[in-house]
């Protein structure tokens, strides 16, 4: 693990979201903020907010399979000289949510190039076991059951448009259930070229949609579709389509985005 970790520029990482944190921060003393309430708790620590959304990108980069395992044995002994206000690890984690949003909008500022090239798939993110779904709390009201090729998972579904360098365009988290072709008009805004996605995106009012746009949405056909032609080079690129399955396996295999397994069952839990 210390190789991999090793091989971040973690001062690099810092600078660019300080650099994004100060930007944020002066736009925002800027909007008329609400009086505070009585009784109000704000979050308040030692540790500056940049600080902590380096910390949680670090650890997607690190190649650690826990967050807890990172952070005990790689950061607090080995990164003191970099972060010295550093809390506990209970601590850390209390902080951690305080910069999700944050992340969110500097993830939104690192898109790459539209090269008139892109590539479409959904993957899903299990937020437990299927045995434990019944009792699951934390995200309770925001997920729901899903079904693919593999079978039933209880979660989110990550959609993802990338172009063909394998640089993120464009993402969106929804409940599992939600079907695949429902955030692409959305999601392809500023899109323009060929779009290549797989059987469950074909839809002709999303075809004319996105091709009013200057999008063209390019699938093999269904089995219970009319043969149609497909330039040669399209059928090459089509073939390519598989760099963005390449993407979502590295994003829950090493980035570690998803942490739970799976329990095999034959058919789908009642609920």
């Amino acid at each position: 693990m210390s190789t991999i970790v090793s091989r971040l520029d973690i001062t690099q990482i810092f600078c660019d979201i300080d650099d994004f944190y100060k930007r944020w921060e002066s736009f925002w003393q800027e909007i008329p903020q609400l009086p505070s309430t009585s009784g109000e708790c704000r979050c308040t620590s030692r540790m500056h907010l940049s600080e902590v959304m380096t910390i949680v990108i670090a650890f997607h980069g690190s190649g650690y399979r826990t967050f807890k395992d990172f952070y005990t044995l790689h950061v607090l002994p080995g990164w003191r000289n970099a972060f010295p206000n550093l809390v506990s690890y209970t601590r850390f984690v209390e902080l951690m949510p305080w910069s999700l949003m944050l992340l969110c909008c500097f993830l939104n500022t690192l898109t790459g190039e539209i090269t008139g090239i892109s590539f479409i798939d959904s993957t899903p993110l299990n937020v437990c076991h299927n045995c434990r779904a019944h009792s699951h709390k934390v995200f309770k009201g925001l997920v729901a059951w899903g079904k693919n090729s593999v079978g039933w998972h209880y979660g989110f579904k990550l959609h993802l448009i990338i172009n063909d360098k394998g640089e993120l365009l464009a993402f969106k988290l929804t409940p599992a259930n939600v079907d695949d072709r429902k955030p692409v008009p959305e999601m392809t805004e500023d899109i323009i070229g060929k779009l290549f996605g797989d059987r469950g995106y074909v839809s002709q009012k999303i075809f004319e949609e996105l091709y009013e746009r200057g999008l063209e949405f390019i699938s093999k056909s269904k089995k219970n579709m009319k043969n149609r032609l497909v330039k040669l080079i399209d059928k090459i690129l089509l073939r390519k389509r598989a760099v963005i399955e390449s993407v979502n396996d590295y994003l829950k295999n090493v980035c570690q985005i998803a942490q739970t397994g799976r329990c095999r069952f034959p058919s789908r839990p009642s609920l």
